[in-house]
């Protein structure tokens, strides 16, 4: 059963050399077939569009020859190489549980920092992919078992549980609600809480905060994980006991450097208000998604242009979570400043908190992409509608 799910004919060097160094067209190979004997040209295509999908995403996995990929549906969910590592960064202990092991990324990662990880998987394809990995990369104390997770928790407990709900459902497609995931993380709450000393959720990034709260008890921090400023996943760490409020931890992964900010939920903050001044800040991918807004005011001592602009100024230069930029001119938004200023420029806009769209300005005005002049259209404190014409000074 198990060589009938991983070919073992795959895994010989010239056909994992014909897999990692093809560039053709896919289709094409479809059409011609398989080249070699005793793998079909479906088989062939999975492995190829497997390491083209995970090679940037898996780049240590995909050094590796003799690993197998499920097909592409099953690599969606998949978390990446980076937030894997971050999650495993996180957590050690004895035993742990992945009960939506998945073809088993977050569980290769985890182990880590465990003596021994339960692997579980419903479906017996990637069951026993995940296990041919593991067997690949000498993770000899992850332990894969094709079963319904949820169901081993009645004989077992755990120092650590984590779960990755699948965000698709047969009738309604992509879902981002907690209730229509699989298996729903409500419903079972209780039963995961009492299995287990601390437990992960994962979930959507399009999560509302406030949502997640609501609905889930014992939360006593939350991971906002972006890469390259684009938020990845949610991140929710739970006790089975645990009333204060939680702390939330924003990290976004740039260019090899990570920004990160944190603040407790719930916590009172007073924002400060001032315009324009020598230096524009905005805040990441994973800050926007925290609605910390007024806390990167108050704690980092820097001025928001208006309530709901979440752009912030100061005199003197701080480091930011986030892009950085020197403001050269400050315009009112009307139609003679535009003209005699901007009218046929090349520059990067942005808007926030402002009636127009970036593409409406840029076929308003004239106004080309690119370039090294970077255009702010928002509002300043006293409602106000201005164009802060900047300058980068990081990403």
């Amino acid at each position: 059963m198990y060589f009938s799910i991983v070919n073992k004919a795959l895994l010989l060097p010239e056909v994992q050399k014909f897999i990692r160094s093809f560039q053709g067209d896919i289709s094409a190979l479809a059409f011609k077939g398989s080249p070699f004997p005793g793998i079909t040209v479906q088989e062939l295509i999975q492995q190829v569009e497997g390491f083209q999908r995970m090679k940037r995403k898996l780049p240590s996995w995909c050094e590796t020859e003799g690993i197998y990929f499920p097909p592409k549906m099953n690599l969606e969910q998949t978390s990446s190489e980076m937030t894997a590592r971050y999650k495993a960064s996180l957590i050690s202990g004895g035993v742990m549980a992945d009960i939506t092991g998945g073809l088993g990324v977050d569980s290769f990662y985890f182990a880590e920092n465990f003596d021994r990880v339960d692997h579980f998987e419903v479906n017996s394809e990637l069951s026993h992919i995940a296990k041919h990995n593991f067997k690949v990369f000498q993770r000899d104390h992850v332990q894969c078992y094709n079963e319904d997770g949820l169901a081993a928790l009645v004989e077992n407990r755990y120092d650590f549980i984590y779960v990755d709900p699948a965000r698709r459902h047969e009738a309604k497609g992509k879902v981002f609600f907690l209730k229509d995931c699989k298996p729903d993380v409500i419903t079972y709450l209780e039963k995961l809480r009492t299995s287990c000393t601390t437990l992960l959720i994962k979930t959507s990034p399009m999560l509302d905060i406030s949502v997640g709260m609501n609905e889930l008890e014992g939360v006593f921090e939350i991971h906002i994980v972006a890469v390259d400023n684009e938020v990845k996943e949610l991140l929710w760490f739970i006790h089975n006991k645990s009333e204060s409020m939680p702390l939330i931890k924003t990290i976004n992964f740039q260019k090899g450097k990570r920004q990160t900010f944190d603040f407790e939920y719930g916590g009172v903050s007073q924002a400060t208000y001032s315009l324009p001044s020598n230096y524009l800040y905005e805040p990441n991918a994973a800050i926007l998604k925290s609605g910390g807004f007024s806390q990167i005011s108050e704690n980092l001592n820097v001025d928001k242009l208006h309530l709901h602009s979440h752009l912030y100024t100061s005199k003197a230069i701080i480091d930011f979570p986030g892009r950085t930029f020197r403001i050269t001119e400050v315009l009112p938004y009307r139609k003679q400043e535009m003209k005699k200023n901007l009218l046929g420029a090349k520059a990067n806009i942005t808007t926030r908190n402002f009636p127009e769209g970036v593409r409406g300005l840029r076929k308003k005005w004239k106004i080309a992409d690119g370039g090294d002049q970077y255009l702010f259209f928002t509002t300043n404190k006293n409602d106000d509608k201005v164009v802060l014409v900047c300058e980068k000074l990081n990403p």
